[in-house]
């Protein structure tokens, strides 16, 4: 990244972080250094380090679908429970392979989490499992023993 465009273009989705996953979460995604992919329109469409995808800006809502780097990332530098859902043991192979979450195996969930929202999905130790989108709130996975809580997009293996 050099030169005031890719400055402006750090500064930018830092803020994005920051307005979706809180404050210091631009920070903890972002290095310097990072390398950012564009469309044809010169939107940033994702940010990479090291060849290695953090994120994909959404064009139709502007927010961050998140590659296993990136959550990696964020992971460190939020703290739990934000963001996290956590998983049973018996689950952890399925989950980090990238197949569905399903409610009745979420043992804990950011009572903060809105579907719709990226989430990462963890064990009891905070390992990271895989990252995805919510398809319940928080409370609503620990309510219900039905259906699918994380539409997994990337699994941890």
């Amino acid at each position: 990244m050099t030169g005031r465009s890719g400055a402006r273009a750090l500064e930018q989705v830092r803020a994005i972080a920051d307005f979706q996953f809180g404050r210091g979460a631009g920070e903890a995604l972002f290095p310097e250094g990072c390398r950012f992919v564009r469309s044809r329109t010169r939107r940033i469409r994702q940010v990479m380090l090291d060849k290695k995808r953090l994120v994909t800006l959404r064009a139709q809502d502007g927010r961050f679908t998140l590659g296993i780097e990136g959550a990696r990332r964020l992971k460190a530098g939020i703290p739990a429970p934000a963001y996290r859902v956590v998983m049973m043991e018996d689950v952890v192979e399925f989950v980090a392979q990238g197949k569905n979450a399903f409610a009745k195996h979420v043992i804990a969930a950011d009572p903060g989490i809105r579907p719709g929202d990226e989430v990462l999905v963890v064990r009891e130790d905070d390992d990271l499992l895989g990252t995805g989108e919510a398809a319940l709130s928080g409370d609503e996975m620990m309510a219900f023993d039905y259906g699918v809580a994380v539409k997994v997009r990337k699994g941890g293996k």
